[in-house]
C-alpha cells in the first residue's frame, strides 16, 4: 500500500459503487470500505437502511468535494409491499401490527400506483432519522411517544409494478431525494384499503450511477491491496453536468480560483477539463465568465498536474 509523507495511507481519491448487504447500517458500511481502502477521508451520498440492500456511493478524498451531485440526484428502487400487513415502522423492522384480506385487482393496483406520480406532500415517518427538538425521531418511536412532523416537499417520477406472488408485490419506484419509501408503501396499503408495508428494498440507481460494476464488501475484502482499484474517479459524480472544454492556460489558472472568459449561456454549472481530459472542478456560468465553485486539489505526488501549472504564464 501507497504510504504518505506524514506515514500514513496514500490518500484516496474516487468513486466506490458498494452493492450494501442488508443487515448493516450505512455508517457501518463506509467504515468497513474505508478500513479495507486505507482512506483517510470517506463518505456517502445518502443512507440505507439497515435491512435495504443495493447501490451505496461512497466518496473518498478529493470526490467527497462533488458528492451533492449525487445527494440531490434521482433514486431507483426495486422494493417488494406486503399487501394486508401493516407495521408501526412501516417495514420489517417491526411487528405486524394489523392485517387485512387483499381484495384489490391488477387494474386497482395500477390505478393506485399511478397516483402517486408527481410532486407532493409527504410526512417522514416517526422510525427515522430525523431530529425534531433535539431528538431523532425513532427515539421518541422507542418511547411509545409520537409526535408532529411537518410534511416535505418530494416527486415521484416512475412508479409501476413488477409483478404479484401471493400478496407480495414488487414495484418499481423513481423517485426524488427525501422520499421514503416505506412510508410510499404504507401510502400504497391504504389507498387499496388493505394496507401495506415493506418488506424488501433494493436501490439500483442514483442518478446516471447504477448497479452495473457495483463492488461487494466481500470482493473488497478478497482483493487485498488491490480493492482501490474499485474507485471510479471523481469526475463520475459530475458525469451529468455540461462539460467545458478549457485550454491549458484557462485550467492553469482555473484550478486556483480564477475564472475563465466565456460567452455560454449562465445559469448552469458545468464540469471543466483541461487538455487531455483531466478534470479539474466544477463551475458555475455567468454572462461572461465560468466562476470556479469546488476544485480538485493539485497533489504533489502528481508532479505532471503541478509542471503544468508551472509551466503556464500568469494570466492577466
Amino acid at each position: 500500500m501507497a504510504r504518505g509523507a506524514s506515514g500514513g495511507a496514500a490518500p484516496a481519491d474516487g468513486v466506490l459503487l458498494l452493492d450494501k448487504p442488508a443487515g448493516i447500517t450505512s455508517t457501518r458500511a463506509l467504515a468497513t470500505a474505508k478500513r479495507l481502502l486505507q482512506a483517510p477521508k470517506a463518505g456517502h451520498t445518502g443512507t440505507l437502511d439497515p435491512f435495504a440492500t443495493g447501490l451505496l456511493p461512497l466518496v473518498f478524498g478529493e470526490a467527497a468535494k462533488f458528492s451533492r451531485f449525487l445527494l440531490e440526484a434521482p433514486k431507483t428502487y426495486e422494493a417488494t409491499l406486503r399487501l394486508g400487513e401493516e407495521t408501526e415502522s412501516g417495514d420489517p423492522e417491526c411487528p405486524v401490527v394489523r392485517r387485512s384480506a387483499v381484495v384489490a385487482t391488477p387494474g386497482q393496483i395500477d390505478a393506485v400506483l399511478r397516483s402517486f406520480l408527481g410532486a407532493q406532500q409527504q410526512v417522514p415517518p416517526m422510525h427515522s432519522a430525523l431530529h425534531v427538538a433535539g431528538r431523532r425521531l425513532y427515539d421518541y418511536a422507542r418511547a411509545g411517544e409520537e409526535v408532529e412532523r411537518a410534511p416535505r416537499a418530494i416527486a415521484i417520477y416512475d412508479i409501476a409494478a413488477l409483478g404479484r406472488t401471493d400478496d407480495d408485490l414488487a414495484v418499481r419506484v423513481t423517485c426524488s431525494k427525501g422520499t421514503y419509501v416505506r412510508t410510499l408503501a404504507q401510502d400504497v396499503g391504504r389507498r387499496l384499503g388493505c394496507g401495506a408495508h415493506l418488506v424488501a428494498l433494493r436501490r439500483t440507481a442514483v442518478g446516471h450511477l447504477s448497479l452495473a460494476g457495483a463492488v461487494t464488501l466481500e470482493r473488497l475484502e478478497l482483493s487485498g491491496p488491490a480493492a482501490r482499484e474499485a474507485l471510479l474517479p471523481p469526475e463520475t459524480l459530475v458525469a451529468a453536468l455540461p462539460r467545458f472544454e478549457a485550454s491549458a492556460p484557462e485550467a492553469a489558472g482555473f484550478v486556483h480560483g480564477r475564472p475563465i472568459a466565456t460567452s455560454a449561456a449562465a445559469g448552469v454549472e458545468v464540469a471543466v477539463y483541461a487538455p487531455g481530459g483531466r478534470f479539474v472542478g466544477v463551475g458555475a456560468v455567468f454572462p461572461d465568465r465560468i466562476a470556479p465553485l469546488r476544485l480538485l486539489s493539485p497533489r504533489p505526488q502528481n508532479p505532471l498536474i503541478l509542471l503544468e501549472v508551472m509551466a503556464v504564464p500568469a494570466l492577466k
